[in-house]
């Protein structure tokens, strides 16, 4: 196998900024490791070829034809282990996408979302007629067209809707009412909280209360709103989120267990163990052990 390089999108940083979009071909014989970092654009890629994805805390080897939806909130790391891997890929931030304030957020979507699985296997018919919309949009992109981005935004949508045809419906059912908006704005600020990236950063809200202070509600209103809409007390989402987030910190980092602790909120590294623990079942050593 050839050699790995280490190629973060960072060369396209500038034109990112600027437009709020790129999109490009990945070509045969280009081998790269996504390095885990934050990651503030949203990434749509085709790809055919044998690849390891680390999404969150999960490994899942991908060895076929396949649509991946990246979100700049959970931390993923991608690996290409096969000589021919060819394939495209659109980088766009939500600022792009969404135009005004009525725009559904994309962490709404169920292919972005928090706990999902966005990678789709895709049929030889399917494969090619996302590249095709990949095609135009590489297209598109050389031109001097004056409405081109409003052209490259119904290109993505696209890109969206068809991956959401292949979803079963039941992930679309969303409830409207209070209840509703109070646990969306708590996933929300949750989620702004992560991945963790720097020592210096820790999180700043870990128990209901803190939730419900920074969002000017009663902590049993929150309790009450996040039960009614996901089955699940606030307090349990806030553990499973920084269980994942641990899990993650723990294969994508080298920071030691106590900084990792840290970070996550914890003063005293016995305090981290024990959560760990009494969580998962097992220490934050042995994560770090069977990674390596």
């Amino acid at each position: 196998m050839k050699d790995r390089n280490i190629a973060p999108i960072s060369e396209f940083g500038a034109e990112l900024r600027n437009q709020g979009f790129k999109v490009f071909e990945i070509k045969a014989g280009e081998n790269v490791v996504r390095t885990y970092n934050r990651k503030d654009f949203y990434k749509i890629c085709l790809v055919t070829g044998r690849s390891l994805v680390q999404y969150a805390d999960r490994g899942i080897e991908i060895d076929a034809k396949t649509l991946f939806f990246g979100n700049p909130h959970i931390p993923y790391s991608w690996e290409i282990i096969s000589e021919e891997y060819t394939g495209y890929t659109c980088l766009f931030s939500e600022s792009f996408l969404k135009v005004n304030e009525r725009s559904e957020s994309l962490q709404e979507s169920p292919l972005f979302k928090i706990g999902g699985t966005p990678i789709f296997t895709l049929s030889e018919e399917q494969r090619n007629f996302i590249a095709t919309i990949f095609q135009k949009m590489i297209a598109e992109d050389a031109t001097g067209y004056l409405f081109k981005h409003d052209l490259m935004r119904n290109y993505i949508n696209l890109l969206i809707h068809e991956a959401l045809k292949m979803q079963p419906a039941e992930n679309f059912f969303k409830h409207k009412n209070a209840a509703e908006r109070t646990a969306s704005l708590f996933f929300d600020l949750l989620e702004r909280q992560f991945p963790i990236e720097s020592i210096d950063q820790p999180m700043q809200f870990k128990t209901a209360q803190e939730f419900a202070n920074r969002l000017s509600v009663h902590v049993n209103h929150l309790n009450r709103s996040v039960k009614e809409i996901t089955g699940k007390p606030t307090s349990t989402h806030i553990a499973e989120r920084i269980i994942m987030e641990a899990k993650a910190l723990l294969i994508h980092t080298d920071w030691t267990i106590a900084e990792i602790g840290y970070a996550l909120g914890f003063e005293y590294p016995a305090y981290f163990n024990n959560y760990f623990k009494r969580l998962t079942g097992t220490v934050p050593s042995s994560v770090r052990l069977q990674t390596a």
